[in-house]
């Protein structure tokens, strides 16, 4: 297997006297997607939060393709290629859905085209193409999480973190959310998913890992992971 294109060595997370995260090592390979799975509290936001420089780690070190993002600005961890869709959304919702896109490309340096931009955006969502010149907020809970994985992808990511993208929403629009996330990756962007519907996350992944209370406890294929009866037992009610 190649070299990873994220690593992440001893990764500790504390708020007060509380270890969420616990010295955690993992990795993210070029073309795949990798999932975190686990219960609520289990320390799997709290991940995507340090790998996005919004919470102070305790230690530990997060290469980008041999990039230190340890310490780096939240602003420069998106613009070096890492791109956090949060959870709960966080969309703009006094601005319309066009300007929340185009908003997802602040940190580019680099010439693009905005229309053909905006176009693959709404080629993977025609919905939002329906409500470009509406307000963000008038959209449905399912349709803000389209339009937030759709401003992440306006700023041309390497890697996409997802957190919680299922939370919330009806089943048939959880399926449609994670068919586009799979052909996201086909196209080729690395994807790594935090979630708590294991099911539907280990069915899309490659490569996963289970967190319980800040400890990582298992990794394998998604597939293997599926079929571990550990798995299954405390996580699939089977």
């Amino acid at each position: 297997m190649s070299a990873p294109l994220l690593q992440v060595k001893g990764l500790k997370v504390n708020y007060g006297h509380i270890e969420a995260v616990r010295g955690i090592d993992f990795e993210l390979h070029e073309g795949q997607i990798t999932t975190l799975v686990g219960a609520n509290s289990a320390g799997k936001s709290t991940t995507l939060l340090a790998l996005s420089g919004l919470v102070k780690k305790a230690a530990g070190q997060v290469l980008f393709d041999g990039q230190d993002l340890s310490n780096m600005a939240p602003h420069k961890i998106v613009a070096s290629g890492v791109v956090q869709v949060a959870e709960g959304r966080a969309t703009l919702t006094t601005l319309t859905v066009q300007e929340n896109l185009e908003l997802g490309a602040y940190t580019r340096r680099d010439r693009y085209n905005k229309a053909d931009e905006l176009d693959a955006i709404y080629a993977l969502f025609p919905v939002l193409k329906e409500r470009a010149g509406g307000l963000a907020g008038n959209l449905s809970g399912g349709e803000q999480q389209m339009l937030a994985i759709g401003r992440a992808l306006m700023a041309k990511p390497r890697i996409l973190l997802l957190d919680e993208p299922s939370m919330g929403l009806a089943p048939i629009i959880v399926q449609g959310i994670f068919r586009t996330l799979r052909s996201i990756n086909q196209a080729g962007l690395t994807i790594f998913l935090v979630e708590q519907n294991v099911r539907q996350a280990l069915k899309i992944a490659d490569r996963a890992y289970v967190i319980e209370t800040g400890n990582i406890v298992l990794s394998g294929s998604g597939r293997e992971l599926l079929d571990n009866p550990k798995v299954q037992e405390a996580y699939l009610g089977s």
